[in-house]
């Protein structure tokens, strides 16, 4: 079950990076914050129909749970709206990794410290390990978004020589 649910996540994380791609070409036609919004309706709206029709009774509501736990529903916002830009500018591939490598670190500070009502999960060496490759996944990453344009560049100037 567990290897179901990593793949399922996997293929989240994929959507995600499918979800960017697109919002930054609409962002960039029809405006940031109208690509959120559609985003956003359409979401609540494939939401509220899966709790029509699937969500099981639950016996607690949204009025019942600690206010802070409401503050979650305001992460999503600048998440979306950042990566509709940042993907216009730096492309889907170091908007992706610069979000993951933020989620991994933040998360790694909630594991350890047991923020937001998690149970605690001790940093390690093997952790910092993986910060420390995704880091340099980011800077590979951006790295090579740099080369083909000097490479055009280059290319540019050699055909007006020419």
């Amino acid at each position: 079950m567990t290897f179901i649910i990593i793949m399922l996540t996997v293929a989240g994380g994929a959507m995600l990076s499918i979800q960017a791609a697109i919002n930054g070409q609409l962002g960039s036609k029809v405006g940031v914050f109208r690509s959120a919004f559609l985003t956003f309706s359409v979401g609540a709206l494939i939401t509220a129909l899966l709790i029509f029709f699937f969500e099981p009774k639950q016996t607690v509501t949204l009025l019942d749970v600690p206010k802070w736990q409401l503050l979650g529903a305001l992460c999503g916002v600048p998440y979306i709206v950042i990566m509709v830009i940042a993907v216009q500018r730096i492309g889907t591939a170091v908007a992706t990794v610069a979000v993951i490598f933020g989620q991994l670190a933040m998360s790694m500070l909630i594991d350890h410290f047991g923020w937001l009502g998690n149970d605690a999960i001790a940093f390690s060496f093997t952790r910092l390990g993986a910060v420390i490759c995704l880091g340099i996944a980011l800077c590979f990453i951006y790295a090579s978004n740099r080369k083909p344009s000097s490479v055009s560049a280059k290319n540019g100037q050699q055909l007006l020589k020419s």
